[in-house]
């Protein structure tokens, strides 16, 4: 395995960035880099596809193949590439509005179909670039610059989504919580089919300070003391457990993906009679 660090990723030519001080997204990719170099995997060999949003602004400062997808296509146009290129590793980063809004119906069948692409979600609860409107992953009750009373969407829980779907490896942490984030993009990294890792991260220019959560540090505090190990969070009493966000791994399962099922067609084995075929639910099927 060659050796790497996590600055033979970034693109140094073109910093500073463009994100707002104490902005989370930095600290994502930064923890992605190191995951890269923990594997060893040749920047050659890595196509990083971002999406429209803040997030999307992560393939700017990398070293190593990138693509902008249109806003919640870039799953669909990750998908292409893992087709005509099947030994790059394909990542994809997302905001919460790319990923699961406009995005959201790619998400849900990049997933069912177990395609070898690892998401790494970017929750930050807002449209941070286009100026702090509410997305599906805003939690309830917040203030936005479209819910100047308080959202009153339920918002969605875009792990379980992709554990219900499908996805091979699904995981939840923070900005706060480096060292575990590193170790679930890794394993997501190392993983056939489909995995997704989402990283609640903060944004201090719109989503803490219309809520008054506070300033960059200050949400990151937040997120210390709120966000739970996912074991802890079942444990907790149902009417409490809205009160927190779980971290962890929540399915970690070796379903034969997409580009494995096609091969096996294309040597005549039906794909009906495949034994790993996910139906929903259940945790490591």
């Amino acid at each position: 395995m060659a050796g790497y660090s996590y600055r033979d990723y970034i693109a140094w030519e073109r910093l500073p960035h463009l994100w707002c001080p104490g902005c989370g997204h930095g600290i994502i990719l930064k923890a992605l880099a190191g995951a890269l170099a923990g594997l060893g995997l040749p920047p050659d060999k890595i196509l990083l596809a971002t999406g429209i949003g803040c997030s999307g602004r992560s393939g700017d400062y990398v070293n190593c193949h990138r693509f902008q997808g249109t806003h919640g296509r870039t799953l669909a146009f990750a998908t292409g590439a893992k087709l005509a290129r099947p030994e790059m590793k394909v990542i994809c980063v997302m905001g919460d509005g790319d990923a699961s809004a406009i995005g959201g119906n790619h998400l849900l069948h990049a997933a069912r179909r177990n395609m070898d692409v690892t998401a790494v979600v970017a929750n930050n609860f807002n449209y941070g670039m286009t100026g702090g409107q509410y997305s599906p992953l805003t939690p309830a009750d917040s203030i936005s610059s479209t819910s100047r009373k308080g959202t009153v969407d339920i918002p969605m829980d875009i792990c379980s989504l992709a554990n219900w779907a499908g996805a091979n490896y699904v995981a939840r942490s923070t900005v706060y919580h480096v060292a575990e984030l590193k170790r679930f993009l890794r394993e997501a990294l190392q993983k056939k089919g489909f995995s997704l890792v989402e990283v609640l991260s903060d944004c201090p220019t719109y989503f803490g300070r219309y809520n008054k959560v506070g300033s960059a540090p200050e949400m990151v505090e937040w997120f210390k003391n709120n966000v739970i190990p996912l074991e802890k969070h079942r444990q907790l009493p149902a009417e409490e457990r809205g009160n927190y966000y779980w971290r962890g791994c929540l399915a970690d399962r070796s379903r034969p993906g997409f580009l494995e099922r096609s091969g096996r067609q294309v040597e005549g084995l039906p794909s009906d009679k495949d034994p790993g075929a996910v139906t929903g639910g259940g945790e490591n099927q």
